[in-house]
C-alpha cells in the first residue's frame, strides 16, 4: 500500500504471500506519487529500492535488516511517523471481511478492501 503523508492509502497491490515486501514495491513503483520521503519498515531494505528512489530525488528512511554487512543509516525520528500507515491497516482491519478474508479470490478481496479504503479515508462525513 502507498498512502500520503497523512496515512490515506492511495495505491494498493495485492501479492502473493511468499512475495517479499521489496519487490512488490518494484510493482508500485510505476504509479508512485511525487514525493520527499519514502518510510518504510525492515522487509524494504534493498540496495536497488534505496538507489530508484535515490535517482528520482527522494529520500529513504528504511531501517538495515539484522544480517545486513553494511547497514545504512536511518531517521529513527521521521520513522516514528510509520505508525500512520499502520494505523491505517489497522482502520481497514476495523473491517471483518477484510481482517477474516472471507473472500478467496484475490480480485474480490483486493476491491473489498478498495472499498473498505475509499468510505473510511476518502468520503466526508
Amino acid at each position: 500500500m502507498v498512502s500520503d503523508g497523512r496515512g490515506r492509502p492511495l495505491t494498493f497491490f495485492l501479492s502473493p504471500g511468499q512475495m517479499s515486501d521489496a519487490r512488490g514495491a518494484l510493482v508500485l513503483l510505476a504509479t508512485l506519487p511525487t514525493a520527499k520521503r519514502l518510510l518504510g519498515d525492515k522487509g524494504y531494505d534493498a540496495d536497488w529500492l534505496r538507489g530508484e528512489m535515490k535517482a528520482r530525488g527522494i529520500r529513504t528512511c528504511i531501517p538495515a535488516r539484522c544480517g545486513r554487512r553494511r547497514p545504512s543509516r536511518h531517521n529513527r525520528k521521521l520513522y516514528k511517523k510509520r505508525c500512520r500507515i499502520e494505523n491505517a491497516f489497522a482502520r481497514l482491519k476495523d473491517w471483518r471481511g477484510i481482517a477474516m478474508r472471507y473472500t478467496r479470490c484475490g480480485d474480490l478481496f483486493l476491491s473489498a478492501t478498495v472499498l473498505a479504503a475509499t468510505i473510511i479515508f476518502w468520503l466526508p462525513w
